[in-house]
C-alpha cells in the first residue's frame, strides 16, 4: 500500500523538490500552501494542492482527517531580515503554525511528523563545523522561533508518542529559489550576473556559508521518513544537521557563481545586515550515518544546474 504524505509549502523553493521525492519514492503525496511565496508551476504532476494558510482552521482539518502516515513541514517565514523587522509576524507563522498542525497530527494519528528547522538554531557563538549538540543561542527571531519550533516537537513527542524527525538545514539553493524574495544568496547573485549587475556583498565578503543543493535536501527528507523510529529519551535523538560540512566564504561564492554563469564577476560592498552569523558549517555524520544519507551534488556542478534554471527564467520573462 501506499503511504501518504502532506508537505507543508510544497509548492516553494525546498517543499516542491521534497515532493517530488516523495512521488519519486511512491508515497501519495499532498500539499498544503497558501501561496504567498510558493508557486502552482513549481507543483508536480500527480500531487493534490490544498490552498490554505498552515496557520488556519482548515490546514488542522486537513491534518486530522487527511489520513496521514507523515507530514512534512516546510511552511514557513524563510527571511532572516524580516525576521528582524517583524518578530510577531515570523513567530506567527513559523510557531503557532507548527503547533497548529501538531494539533491537527495528533488528532489524526498521524505517526510521523517531519520539522525543517535551521543552522539559525546554534547562532554566532558555535564553532564550525557544528555538532547538534551545539549550544543553541539563535542570532535572529528567525532562529529563535525555528528553536522554539523544536521544543515544542520535543514536548509533543514526550506526551503524545509522535515521531518527530528535526532536520537542521545549512544554506540551501537550487533551481527554484526566488532571487526577488527569499534569503537565498545563491539566486539573487546568479540573477544580478546574468543581468550584467555587480552583486552585492554585504561586511567584508569572508562571512562563510555551508551551502546544499536542494536535491540534496529532498533525499534527506524522505530518508527521514522511512522506517519507525526507536524508542528514545534524549530531544536531540532525532535532530540531524542537514549539510556538506564545507565553508565557503561569500567572496568565495560571488567568483563561482560568475564562473558558473560564463560571465565576468563585479562585487559591490555594502555594510553588514543585523541578525546574521558569522561562519557556518554544519557536521552531518550523524544524518550520513542513520539515515544513510550522504550529500551528493558538488558546488560547482550545483551552481551551474542553478544558473541553467535561472538563465531559462530569464528568457521566458523576456519572451
Amino acid at each position: 500500500m501506499k503511504r501518504h504524505v502532506l508537505v507543508t509549502g510544497g509548492a516553494g523553493f525546498i517543499g516542491s523538490h521534497v515532493a517530488e521525492a516523495y512521488l519519486a519514492a511512491g508515497y501519495d503525496v499532498t500539499v498544503l500552501d497558501d501561496l504567498s511565496t510558493g508557486r502552482r508551476e513549481n507543483l508536480p504532476a500527480g500531487v493534490r494542492l490544498v490552498h490554505a494558510d498552515v496557520g488556519s482552521p482548515e490546514a488542522h482539518a486537513l491534518v486530522a482527517r487527511g489520513g496521514f502516515d507523515v507530514v512534512n513541514h516546510h511552511a514557513a517565514q524563510v527571511d532572516v531580515r524580516r525576521s528582524v523587522a517583524d518578530p510577531v509576524a515570523d513567530a506567527r507563522v513559523n510557531v503557532l503554525g507548527l503547533v497548529n498542525l501538531v494539533e491537527g497530527a495528533r488528532a489524526g494519528g498521524v505517526r510521523r511528523l517531519i520539522f525543517a528547522s535551521s543552522a539559525a538554531v546554534y547562532g554566532e557563538d558555535a564553532v564550525p563545523p557544528i555538532g547538534e549538540r551545539a549550544a543553541k543561542l539563535p542570532a535572529s527571531p528567525y532562529g529563535a522561533a525555528k528553536l522554539a519550533a523544536e521544543h515544542y516537537l520535543a514536548m509533543f513527542a514526550r506526551l503524545y508518542a509522535i515521531e518527530t524527525v528535526v532536520l537542521r538545514y545549512s544554506n540551501v539553493y537550487g533551481p527554484r529559489q526566488d532571487p526577488r524574495g527569499e534569503a537565498g544568496v545563491v539566486a539573487i547573485f546568479g540573477q544580478r550576473v546574468l543581468a550584467g549587475r555587480p552583486v552585492v556583498v554585504y561586511g567584508d565578503g569572508e562571512q562563510t556559508r555551508d551551502l546544499i543543493h536542494v536535491t540534496d535536501v529532498a533525499a534527506a527528507n524522505v530518508a527521514a521518513s522511512r522506517d519507525a523510529l526507536p524508542a528514545r529519551g534524549d530531544p536531540e535523538a532525532f535532530s540531524y544537521n542537514i549539510g556538506t560540512g564545507i565553508e565557503t566564504s561569500v567572496n568565495q561564492l560571488a567568483r563561482l557563481v560568475a564562473e558558473a554563469a560564463g560571465r565576468p564577476g563585479e562585487v559591490d560592498h555594502a555594510q553588514d545586515r543585523a541578525g546574521e552569523i558569522r561562519r557556518s558549517a554544519l557536521q552531518v555524520d550523524k544524518a550520513c550515518v542513520e539515515l544513510a544519507w550522504v550529500p551528493g551534488v558538488s558546488l560547482p556542478d550545483g551552481l551551474r544546474s542553478t544558473m541553467h534554471w535561472l538563465a531559462a527564467q530569464k528568457l521566458l520573462r523576456a519572451g
